[in-house]
């Protein structure tokens, strides 16, 4: 039904931003610590927080210091992290065995993080770009990204992060059929009630360029990602996409990049009311913050403008790397 409004002077809608305190009586989205899931990058090493160049503020932590980083989320009462790895070159190979390796780097921080906060969630990332020689989330043979062997390889990935102790697995590979392969391995080896929050439409964006520096996967990557992700123009196939992920299991679903696609996320909350995410990826992330160091925009006005756009668009989340400097503003007042 159409809203209708009385004509002027009984309907003055400036009656109702008078003040703060009617603005907040009106105010239709609200923005919360339990919105908000903080990604962070894990690397070798004792004791390091490594600067991300691309990405000021952003550090490569040593997991001592990344339990410390949950710690953190925990006191500021920030429900989830999300582990990305730095994984070390040596240990690259054209198909991936790093990544199910239940002592890899991810699944040592889960174990970490989860053995001195347990009651926060860990989340994790699925996809072989960062344990792949060639830099693209599947496994490449003669020049093609193929799909079901690539499949093979995320369930195993799946199984070793759920035994490590994650509790939300985050699919970012874009292949087809994972998220049911990925459910029926979890329901086989008693993992029911592992989440499976799936990239279910993750987009071929250029603004990944800052997270790829981020995780070490920007010198590797031959060619682009295209043949898997999403093409940008795209709008009815993120809802097709969508939906054969919840029909496969997925518990939650993601749009990715996110302010650029907050049609998308509008779309996908209208259409299917299930839990809806998006991510505020590293280079919408880099843009704010290099306007804001540069004395082009407010920081903190532009930070949290820019979530509280992914709750209006109807999204029940954000993956944000300002989770942090956010929880301590909400919980300042």
């Amino acid at each position: 039904m159409r809203p209708t409004v009385a004509p002027f002077p009984a309907a003055r809608l400036r009656r109702t931003r008078k003040s703060a305190a009617i603005r907040g009586l009106v105010r239709e989205t609200a923005l919360s610590v339990e919105d908000l899931i903080w990604p962070i990058f894990v690397r070798d090493g004792n004791d390091l927080a490594e600067p991300v160049a691309s990405m000021p503020g952003v550090n490569r932590l040593s997991i001592d210091r990344a339990v410390a980083a949950a710690q953190q989320a925990a006191e500021l009462g920030i429900p989830a992290l999300c582990i990305f790895p730095y994984t070390d070159a040596s240990l690259k190979t054209a198909t991936c065995e790093e990544a199910w390796n239940p002592d890899n780097l991810s699944n040592r921080a889960i174990r970490a993080i989860k053995a001195a906060v347990p009651g926060i969630a860990v989340m994790t990332d699925i996809a072989l770009d960062p344990y792949n020689a060639n830099g693209h989330d599947g496994i490449v043979r003669d020049g093609e990204i193929v799909n079901d062997e690539t499949v093979e390889a995320l369930v195993r990935m799946a199984l070793a992060q759920a035994e490590a102790g994650a509790d939300i697995l985050g699919p970012s590979d874009m292949m087809d059929g994972r998220i049911g392969a990925m459910r029926a391995a979890l329901e086989s080896a008693g993992h029911t009630n592992v989440c499976i929050l799936s990239y279910a439409a993750k987009y071929a964006s250029a603004f990944y360029g800052p997270f790829r520096d981020a995780v070490g996967a920007s010198g590797v990557l031959t060619g682009d990602k295209a043949t898997y992700q999403m093409d940008p123009a795209n709008s009815d196939e993120a809802l097709r996409l969508i939906q054969r992920d919840l029909n496969e299991g997925a518990d939650m679903v993601m749009i990715k990049p996110g302010m650029p696609y907050l049609d998308i996320c509008r779309r996908v909350k209208d259409n299917f009311g299930v839990p809806t995410y998006a991510y505020q990826v590293s280079g919408e992330y880099a843009m704010l913050q290099a306007a804001a160091q540069n004395g082009w925009l407010d920081g903190e006005k532009v930070m949290l403008e820019s979530l509280l756009s992914f709750k209006r668009a109807g999204c029940d989340g954000i993956l944000t790397y300002f989770a942090p400097a956010v929880a301590k503003m909400l919980k300042a007042g």
